[in-house]
């Protein structure tokens, strides 16, 4: 069955490129990315694993820890990490999780439990389904779930968009409106009555509607 938002994110163990993982152990307190590849060497992943590398820096300082996943094996892994550090510039800086007998796709959601197990004999195409995004909180919660097609490149400016959202959010009773951004004004939120809007935003708020409530967006 398809996770949801709000489900508590899978714990599982697995090899991974840099060793044995206990994912809830591995995440912490911290947030935690896991994004997904249908099969190694494969054209827009490759584009994608080297951007997400040279892009780290913008997850570590929001206090998010990256994890990718493939079928393939973590010795393939680490082959095709040479072809995009020559490709992109950059090789993955990151774990990459190995999940051979697609048991982390399937726990995931990613996959049906029907799918066989023997990931060598399976395609990019049988796999397409594997192109996953999940944004997961320091409550091991789900926050985030986004899937690609095989054809078009994730967009990782936009996950740090919703990250931003997130831990804002996380912090403080507001909501973000279409395409904000940091620094943006924000909404206050549905839960929050006017009594109580008025004690955090004691100098009013533009409101074209008495349902929209628009404030400064409050320090992170």
């Amino acid at each position: 069955m398809a996770l949801q938002i709000n489900d508590t994110a899978p714990d599982f163990t697995a090899e991974t490129t840099e060793g044995t993982m206990h994912f809830h152990q591995w995440m912490g307190d911290k947030w935690a990315v896991l994004f997904s590849h249908p099969k190694d060497f494969t054209p827009v992943c490759t584009t994608e694993l080297g951007y997400l590398a040279r892009a780290k820096w913008e997850f570590d300082r929001r206090n998010v820890k990256i994890v990718g996943l493939s079928v393939d094996p973590v010795d393939d892994h680490l082959k095709w990490a040479s072809d995009i550090k020559e490709s992109q510039g950059q090789a993955p800086n990151y774990p990459i999780i190995g999940d051979t007998d697609l048991r982390i796709a399937k726990l995931w959601g990613m996959l049906p439990a029907s799918a066989t197990s023997d990931a060598a004999k399976r395609t990019a195409a049988d796999n397409q389904t594997v192109r996953n995004v999940f944004v997961i909180g320091p409550d091991k919660k789900v926050k985030l779930i986004l899937v690609y097609p095989m054809t078009t490149g994730r967009n990782f400016d936009e996950v740090l968009r919703v990250i931003d959202s997130l831990q804002l959010t996380a912090k403080h009773k507001v909501a973000t409106p279409v395409n904000w951004k940091q620094g943006d004004d924000v909404i206050i939120a549905g839960s929050v009555s006017d009594a109580e809007a008025r004690k955090q935003y004691p100098h009013g708020w533009k409101s074209p509607k008495p349902y929209i409530r628009i404030v400064p967006q409050p320090v992170p």
